[in-house]
């Protein structure tokens, strides 16, 4: 399919899962304040919202796993990976580890620009959407999980095996970005450019603050007052692989 670029609001549409019981103090999803786009997303048995890029089988979310059908609808249609409506005006902001925070903030501090070039599996989303993912899904930069190899961002090294919340006590982070690209073969990778800003966390539950400050405020969603969340990016599979045939 190639490769294909979204430039924010300069183009127009072509364009984890999250469990009741959290380790390491995150927030549970009946606790953490929930943007309004999110709460309309259908909902497992449990009650909890079900992000529009999680496949549906046999009636239940399989929160482990991402849809390659879903994550290609999102990309093109420029709609958020969470929530399903459309992104709006950029940035566009995505949930980054621990690693790529830190090289995020150094680059911030310093002046300097930042790309992501490496491609990631992980879809954009609305600040709000992202914040609250990054606060309920133990699925996303999980803070106790150990380096499979060294890393070294200029003068700072971080040794293998060292855990991602001892980075500059940064265990990830949300992103934003101007604009994104994607390619899609097994599964859907993207490219962000133009960092924006960053919001940091050791664990996510430091956003509650922000995210109940943009929800309070709502301008964050402004842009998508007028978008829902579509049929095709429901609870039915079939209808989601039908519809993402069209852009393969």
């Amino acid at each position: 399919m190639g490769v294909h670029q979204w430039e924010g609001a300069h183009r127009d549409p072509g364009t984890r899962g999250c469990a009741r019981v959290l380790l390491n103090d995150r927030m549970q999803p009946d606790v953490a304040p929930m943007p309004r786009t999110v709460a309309l997303r259908p909902r497992d048995a449990r009650g909890f919202p079900v992000p529009a890029i999680t496949p549906w089988r046999d009636g239940e979310p399989m929160f482990a796993a991402t849809s390659v059908s879903r994550t290609l609808i999102c990309a093109v249609e420029r709609r958020c990976s969470i929530c399903a409506t459309q992104l709006g005006s950029p940035p566009v902001w995505r949930v980054v580890a621990a690693e790529e925070a830190v090289a995020m903030a150094a680059a911030l501090a310093n002046g300097e620009s930042y790309d992501n070039l490496a491609p990631t599996a992980e879809a954009p989303g609305h600040l709000a959407c992202m914040l609250y993912a990054s606060m309920v899904c133990p699925f996303l930069a999980r803070p106790n999980a150990r380096r499979g190899a060294g890393a070294q961002f200029g003068d700072f090294v971080a040794p293998r095996g060292a855990p991602r919340g001892e980075l500059d006590g940064i265990g990830g982070g949300v992103a934003g970005f101007e604009t994104y690209e994607f390619e899609v073969a097994d599964q859907v990778m993207f490219r962000f450019a133009g960092l924006v800003a960053l919001h940091p966390h050791r664990l996510g539950a430091e956003h509650l603050t922000e995210l109940r400050a943009l929800l309070a405020d709502g301008s964050e969603l402004d842009d998508v007052m007028n978008s829902t969340s579509p049929p095709y990016l429901g609870s039915d599979e079939d209808t989601a692989d039908r519809r993402a045939e069209m852009y393969r």
